[in-house]
């Protein structure tokens, strides 16, 4: 039974989605005014992982993530620039794409504000009808905050002097903390016309009609990092439920935690900030999953390379368990029965499957979901590769790839890589020189070989019925940048 912390109700509670088998999921995406820093990777990475395992307990997830590609820093840093605002959005739209990719994060739908202005307007129209908004002087709209008698709920900001909005436009609006739908044209900035005069959609709007445009009137999950759920997921729950008369517009609120420097929040606001595609490049999108996957989603992630360095380590063993796991289920025929200390093993690694999938199921607990990893590999490591029993090589390797599933770093089996003809006999010639040398009990020698191979990339693994080699994948070298 999969649990999740509702952050509407403060809760774990239950997961169970409005269709049978079907999961509506909606994540805030970025608004394309300048790189990619590390925090975004947390949180679209962490979100990766709740539907990969929505996915894996068997439910069909549709997952929308926006573009926020017109917003007054986009305008802000095309004057600074020199160029087209929608230029500067193109720019780190590709760049986002591109690293999504890397990310290995699969979105099915990724819906801009620019492309849906009329859906946008239509949604205004139906809140100021029904009395939610008005229309102010200025030829702004704004959500009339008394209209909606549970707001606040989601953040927990019950005061209503804690909601005050100041901004320049609060002489207009009829509460201080009523909220822009649409924000009438300044000179010289890009507009659409609209009933109310020229302007473009206010920042919240956004998200309540795209998600339900493709998702319908209720979505299951709704995420984001923590520092959206006030103002911008409380305003979208106010003008979504408000449209539609109905409540929950969301069944399950998720959020996010921070990424943290030194205890700071990286943000470009601080100046703290690391680019992803300098993580990326030094780092490589696997090691940045197993980091992100260390540590609870809910909870803040400190960076530290020490512990981008421990990820390494371990994506180096997961990776090495692997590709000897897939060597030997190759070359050995697969064994249908087990003694009695076999089937001790094959119990164990059942374990590890049932540990894995009970922290995940716990709102996604992977910190307890990557110590059932670390068990997986002991036990592939000290019990399986030294048995002669290949089935339990395949039991290991069948876990180990649906743990996978969910991590995402492992490559493709046909993607492990092949050495030609002539260097396989090759390193077969210096394998069994070696394993001469062990028989002769001359340890030094046999060593300085398995070092020696190591250093250009062939890895060799001592089992039961003789070693084992494959070529292994290059990892990054981290470098060191300023950030």
């Amino acid at each position: 039974m999969l649990r999740i912390y509702n952050t509407l109700t403060k809760e774990l509670e239950e997961f169970k989605p409005s269709e049978v088998g079907v999961v509506k999921a909606y994540f805030c995406g970025p608004t394309p005014y300048d790189h990619l820093h590390l925090g975004h990777a947390r949180a679209f990475v962490s979100f990766d992982f709740m539907r990969r395992y929505l996915m894996l307990n068997g439910y069909n997830v549709f997952y929308v993530q926006n573009i926020t590609d017109i917003d007054d820093k986009i305008i802000k840093r095309a004057k600074e620039l020199g160029v087209e605002w929608h230029e500067v959005a193109k720019i780190y739209i590709d760049e986002y794409l591109s690293l999504l990719r890397e990310l290995r994060i699969e979105v099915d739908i990724h819906p801009k504000v620019t492309e849906h202005i009329e859906d946008i307007i239509e949604f205004i129209k139906v809140l100021i009808d029904r009395g939610h908004a008005y229309v102010a002087p200025s030829g702004s709209v704004y959500f009339d905050i008394t209209s909606y008698r549970d707001y606040g709920r989601l953040s927990g900001r019950v005061n209503t002097e804690e909601w005050r909005q100041e901004d320049e436009f609060l002489s207009e609006k009829k509460n201080p903390f009523d909220f822009a739908l649409w924000k009438a044209a300044k000179p010289g900035e890009p507009f659409w016309y609209s009933p109310w005069g020229p302007g473009r959609p206010g920042w919240h709007i956004e998200c309540s009609v795209m998600s339900s445009k493709y998702l319908g009137d209720t979505l299951d999950i709704h995420g984001g990092g923590q520092d959206l759920i006030f103002p911008h997921h409380e305003n979208e729950r106010a003008q979504s439920e408000s449209y539609f008369g109905k409540s929950p517009w969301v069944r399950y609120w998720v959020h996010v935690g921070p990424l943290t420097i030194v205890g700071e929040k990286m943000s470009k606001s601080l100046g703290n900030i690391i680019r992803l595609t300098d993580a990326v490049k030094a780092w490589g999108p696997e090691v940045l999953r197993l980091w992100i996957f260390s540590a609870h989603y809910r909870k803040p992630l400190d960076y530290k390379e020490e512990a981008l360095e421990q990820a390494r380590t371990v994506f180096k063993k997961v990776l090495n368990t692997h590709h000897v796991l897939v060597k030997m289920v190759k070359e050995r025929p697969i064994e249908h029965k087990l003694d009695e200390k076999e089937l001790k093993t094959w119990i164990s690694i059942s374990r590890t499957w049932r540990e894995f999938v009970e922290s995940l199921d716990n709102d996604l607990n992977s910190p307890r979901a990557l110590a059932a990893l670390h068990k997986l590999l002991s036990i592939a490591n000290a019990e399986v590769m030294t048995s002669d029993n290949n089935s339990l090589a395949f039991k290991a390797l069948s876990t180990l790839e649906n743990m996978d599933r969910i991590m995402g770093v492992l490559p493709p089996r046909e993607g492990i890589i092949q050495a030609s003809d002539e260097l396989e006999e090759l390193i077969k010639l210096v394998v069994e020189v070696r394993s001469r040398l062990r028989a002769k009990r001359m340890f030094e020698e046999s060593d300085w070989i398995r070092s020696e191979l190591g250093k250009l990339g062939i890895r060799l693994a001592d089992t039961k019925d003789g070693t084992l080699w494959f070529i292994e994948k290059r990892l990054r070298s981290p470098e060191r940048w300023r950030s």
